[in-house]
């Protein structure tokens, strides 16, 4: 179907392919290093399913998110989200104990009560060995390991070696819990340094890298970032509902990264307007179906 709509062409039809192309054609690159970074939301859906089965399927070797990726990993994890609608009335979901992300509905309890209860436990098991700094990319790997869970994200990214950063770490339930904690341990410390040094050593060492970027924000900002001090991306993809015409990052197309460096000038690219989890799902199909075809 995905190659139809590419045949067919029509406005957005066409782009879908595109990606869906272009995204095939670097994962079929083992020498290319694959970032995926997407904003926090898309956690609270049931697309949260298809990123982990990117991850399973080795479509991806680093992740950069945002905090609520983790809040999210943990609450759905361990507890149950439920549909709701755009239009649902706050207040009264405020008094029955709801949050709304959305057309999604997120209980309290299996929010913020729950996020803290594992998170000061997780911290002070790590506390009481005797660390006293993490960067994120560890912090992702003991949730993982507290979680041990099939249904997590940051299970699968542990067991297939991919390591996750969270560059904007204190926005969100963990980071919140985070500050918390060092509230009580003043010589505890998150260390986004450690975390550089990381993102650093994997962009230069690779011999080729590409990204498929969902959405914007600190994630987008940070994956191109960082494949700037190599020359940049030789493979970019970005889905996104955002407009250029306000300056916005979310927005920007990968044209404007050339621009900077962040993509080279000769890189393969391709970009679709379009709301993340109403497509993906089509794409990483189409890529996971195409390549084991091939294998076959």
């Amino acid at each position: 179907m995905v190659e139809e709509m590419g045949k067919g062409g029509g406005f957005m039809a066409k782009n879908l392919f595109e990606v869906a192309e272009t995204l095939t054609s670097m994962c079929d690159r083992e020498e290319c290093t694959k970032f995926l970074s997407f904003p926090a939301a898309i956690m609270a859906t049931g697309t949260r399913g298809v990123i982990i089965d990117m991850v399973r399927a080795g479509m991806v070797d680093v992740i950069v998110t945002t905090c609520g990726t983790l809040d999210h990993d943990i609450s759905r994890t361990l507890g149950d989200y439920y549909e709701g609608s755009f239009e649902m009335d706050d207040a009264k979901l405020r008094r029955a104990g709801y949050h709304r992300l959305g057309n999604v509905l997120v209980p309290l309890d299996n929010y913020g009560p729950l996020i803290e209860k594992r998170i000061q436990a997780l911290l002070t098991r790590v506390y009481d060995k005797g660390i006293r700094s993490m960067t994120t990319e560890e912090l992702s790997t003991e949730i993982a390991k507290d979680l041990g869970s099939h249904k997590s994200l940051l299970y699968w990214a542990q067991m297939k070696r991919v390591p996750v950063f969270v560059p904007g770490i204190t926005d969100g339930a963990v980071g919140s819990q985070i500050w918390l904690f060092a509230e009580s341990h003043r010589d505890f410390r998150i260390d986004l340094i450690g975390d550089e040094r990381r993102l650093s050593d994997i962009t230069s060492e690779a011999k080729e890298t590409g990204a498929l970027v969902l959405g914007g924000g600190i994630s987008k900002h940070h994956t191109i970032w960082w494949n700037l001090f190599r020359g940049g991306l030789d493979w970019a993809c970005y889905i996104t509902t955002a407009s250029e015409f306000d300056g916005s990052l979310s927005g920007a197309q990968v044209r404007e990264a050339v621009s900077w460096g962040k993509v080279k000038e000769k890189a393969k690219q391709a970009s679709l307007y379009a709301e993340v989890t109403a497509v993906l799902p089509f794409i990483v199909s189409y890529v996971i179906t195409k390549r084991n075809r091939r294998l076959d």
